[in-house]
C-alpha cells in the first residue's frame, strides 16, 4: 500500500493542493466576468500577465514530468550532457525574445496558425493546426500523463498508476477551465513550489551521497564525490563511437550526438519549441513588447537553473546504484531514477517532493490543454465549423476541447499504447516532436524574414519536412546503408540500425529550407502577404541588454567548466 508515504507527507501534499486550488479560484472569481465573455481573456489573458508571471508560466509549463522523470533518467544514463536541452534552450529564448516576439506583437498575432494564415493562406494554417493538435495530444500530453503517473505511483509504493493518472487529469482540467489568466497566475505558485522544493530535493540527495560515503550530511562534499566518482557523467560532449563500442556508449551518442547536434539539430528543436509553439508563446502574445521580452528573458534565466533540479538527482541515483545503495530502480528502467531518489527522503519531505512533482505535472497539463483549446477554437472551430460563433460560444467550445483532449490522452496512455516506456520518456518527446520541427521552423523563419516566400512553398515545406524526417528515421539506412557522407548509423539497444535523431533533424531541416527557397524563386519577387520588418522592431532597452549579458555569462561559465 502507501508504504513510502506517511500521514505527514499526505498532509503536506494536501496543504499544497488546497492553497493552489483556493488561489486559482480567487483569480477565477476576480476575472470571471472577463473569461465568461471574452475569448481573448480566456485563451490569452490579454494584457493581464506581468513579466514575472509570463516568465514563471513559461517555465512551469515547460518543466513537467518530461524533465523531472525523463531528464533525471537521462542524467542517470548519460550525465550532464543531457542539460544541453536546457542550456541551449536558454540561448534560444534570447533569440525568440529579440527577433521573434517583435514580429508577432507588431502583427497582433495571438495563435501560431493565425500567423501562418496572415503570412501565407488558410491551407497552410489548417495543415499546421492539425499537425499541432496531433502532436500536442498524442505526444506531449500523453508523455506528461504517463511519466507523471509513473513517478507519483512509484512514490506511493506502486499499484496506483491509473488512479494517479486520472487524478492528474482532473486537477489539470480544474485549473485549465479558468482560462489563461488562472493558468498564468497559478503557474507563479507552481513554479515557486517547483524551484524551492526542487532545490531542496537536490540538496538532500547530495547530502545522502555524502553521508553514504562517510562525509556526513554535506551537500558540497556530495557534489565533489559525484565529480570524483563518475567523471564521465560530467562531460557536455560525447565523442563519436566506433561501431563495435559498448551498447551503452552507442546509446548515449544516439540521443546526444556530440558536436553534430550543436551544428543544427539542437538549435532547430529549441527554436521551434520556444519560438513557434503555441504552448510557449501564448504566455507572451497578449502583452506589450517590452513586458513580453522581459518575461521571456526571465524564463531564460530560470532555465539555466533547471538542470540542477531535474538532471542532478539522476546522477546521484547513478552513483548510488553503481555502489549498490540503490539496488533496483522503481520500474527497472532509467525513468525510475527520480522516484528512487525520492524514496530516500525523510517523512514530510516526501510530501513536499510529491507537491513539487504534482506542481510541475499539473502546470504542464493545464498549459498544454489550454493551447490545444486555443488552436482548436480560434483556428479550426471559428474559421471552419462556426464562423458566426459568439465570444461565449468560443469560451465554452474551448472548455469542451480541454476535457476531450485530456480524455483522449488518458485513453492512449492507459496501457502505454504509444510505447513511451520503450523509448524513455524524454527521448520519446524529443524524437517524435522532431518529425514536425523542420517544416515548422523553416516555414516561420522564411515567412518572417524573406518576403519572397510563398504559400505554395510553405505547404510543400511542411510536407517535405515531415517526409524527410520519416525517411531519415525509417528508410535512409535501408536505402543508402549505415555509413554515408550525411550520417553514421549505429546498432541501437533493440538491435536495429538507427541514425541519431538530431542528425536526422538537421538534414531534414536543410532539405526543407532549400526546397522552400527553390519553390519561392518560381514566384513573385515579393509575396502579396509578406511581412514588413524594420530594424527598429529589434531595438532593445538597456534592462534587456543587461539581462541578456547576465544569461550569456552564466552559460559561458558552465561550458568552460564542463566542456
Amino acid at each position: 500500500m502507501l508504504n513510502h508515504i506517511s500521514v505527514g507527507d499526505i498532509i503536506v501534499f494536501f496543504v499544497y493542493f488546497l492553497l493552489v486550488a483556493i488561489y486559482g479560484y480567487m483569480v477565477y472569481r476576480r476575472k470571471r466576468s472577463e473569461t465568461n465573455s471574452s475569448s481573448h481573456s480566456f485563451f490569452l489573458a490579454e494584457g493581464s500577465l506581468t513579466w514575472w508571471a509570463i516568465g514563471a508560466s513559461i517555465i512551469a509549463s515547460n518543466i513537467s514530468a518530461e524533465q523531472f522523470i525523463g531528464m533525471s533518467g537521462d542524467g542517470f544514463f548519460a550525465g550532464i550532457a543531457v542539460a544541453i536541452y536546457e542550456w541551449v534552450g536558454a540561448a534560444a529564448l534570447i533569440i525568440v525574445a529579440v527577433f521573434f516576439m517583435p514580429v508577432y506583437i507588431k502583427n497582433k498575432i495571438y495563435t501560431m496558425p493565425q500567423f501562418l494564415k496572415n503570412r501565407y493562406n488558410n491551407g497552410v494554417a489548417l495543415t499546421m493546426s492539425i499537425f499541432w493538435l496531433f502532436l500536442y495530444v498524442f505526444i506531449n500530453l500523453t508523455a506528461i500523463l504517463y511519466l507523471g503517473a509513473l513517478a507519483i505511483n512509484g512514490l506511493l509504493g506502486g499499484g496506483y498508476f491509473h488512479e494517479v493518472m486520472i487524478g492528474l487529469a482532473i486537477f489539470g482540467v480544474i485549473i485549465a477551465l479558468g482560462g489563461m489568466q488562472v493558468v498564468g497566475y497559478t503557474d507563479v505558485v507552481q513554479v515557486a513550489v517547483l524551484i524551492i522544493g526542487g532545490l531542496a530535493i537536490t540538496y538532500l540527495s547530495l547530502t545522502i551521497v555524502s553521508d553514504k560515503f562517510g562525509f556526513g550530511q554535506n551537500a558540497i562534499a556530495g557534489f565533489k564525490l559525484l565529480l570524483k566518482d563518475s567523471p564521465d557523467h560530467f562531460h557536455m560532449i560525447f565523442k563519436k563511437p566506433s561501431h563495435n563500442a559498448p551498447i551503452a556508449t552507442i546509446s548515449k551518442y544516439l540521443i546526444l550526438p556530440g558536436f553534430a547536434m550543436y551544428a543544427g539539430g539542437q538549435w532547430i528543436s529549441n527554436l521551434n519549441y520556444w519560438g513557434c509553439n503555441q504552448y510557449i508563446t501564448q504566455r507572451a502574445l497578449g502583452a506589450n513588447l517590452h513586458t513580453a521580452r522581459t518575461g521571456i528573458l526571465f524564463a531564460s534565466l530560470l532555465k539555466i537553473l533547471m538542470p540542477v533540479i531535474v538532471m542532478l538527482p539522476g546522477i546521484v541515483a547513478f552513483v548510488l546504484y553503481k555502489h549498490g545503495d540503490l539496488p533496483m530502480l522503481v520500474d527497472g528502467k532509467k525513468d525510475g531514477a527520480y522516484s528512487a531518489i525520492l524514496s530516500f527522503l525523510p517523512s514530510g519531505l516526501k510530501g513536499l517532493s510529491l507537491a513539487v512533482l504534482t506542481a510541475a505535472i499539473v502546470a504542464s497539463i493545464a498549459g498544454k490543454v489550454n493551447s490545444i483549446s486555443t488552436i482548436f477554437t480560434l483556428d479550426v472551430y471559428k474559421n471552419y465549423l462556426n464562423k458566426q460563433a459568439t465570444e461565449r460560444n468560443m469560451v465554452w467550445t474551448g472548455r469542451i476541447a480541454i476535457a476531450v483532449s485530456l480524455f483522449i490522452a488518458v485513453a492512449f496512455t492507459w496501457n502505454d499504447m504509444l510505447g513511451i516506456s520503450g523509448e524513455g520518456g524524454y527521448t520519446f518527446v524529443q524524437k517524435y516532436s522532431a518529425f514536425v520541427s523542420p517544416g515548422v521552423l523553416a516555414t516561420f523563419l522564411l515567412g518572417m524574414f524573406w518576403k519572397r516566400t510563398t504559400g505554395e512553398a510553405a505547404i510543400i515545406g511542411i510536407l517535405t519536412g515531415f517526409a524527410a524526417s520519416v525517411f531519415f528515421n525509417q528508410f535512409a539506412v535501408k536505402v543508402f546503408g549505415p555509413e554515408t557522407i550525411l550520417y553514421s548509423a549505429f546498432t541501437n539497444a533493440q538491435g536495429q540500425m538507427e541514425i541519431p535523431f538530431f542528425i536526422s533533424l538537421s538534414w531534414s531541416f536543410l532539405i526543407t529550407f532549400l526546397v522552400m527557397i527553390g519553390v519561392s524563386l518560381a514566384g513573385p519577387l515579393v509575396s502579396a502577404k509578406a511581412i514588413d520588418v524594420d530594424k527598429g522592431m529589434f531595438k532593445l532597452k538597456t534592462s534587456s541588454v543587461v539581462l541578456i549579458g547576465v544569461i550569456l555569462l552564466f552559460l559561458s561559465a558552465i561550458y568552460i567548466r564542463f566542456w
